[in-house]
């Protein structure tokens, strides 16, 4: 079982990596001839999923 302050740090890992997929969303949607906007979330997620699950599964 992981540690409290390894649960704190993966929980502020994906808490600011949510707000920064987040704010690629949104420059995303202002300007769409650039990106799908849902595109750039899922692109956020997956690397989001790519740097957690490496630390919960230790």
């Amino acid at each position: 079982m992981l540690p409290t302050i390894a649960l704190l740090i993966v929980f502020l890992l994906v808490l600011v990596s949510t707000l920064v997929c987040g704010a690629l969303i949104y420059v995303a949607h202002r300007h769409p001839a650039s990106r799908e906007p849902l595109l750039v979330g899922l692109a956020g997620m997956a690397v989001l999923v790519a740097l957690v699950s490496p630390i919960i599964t230790r």
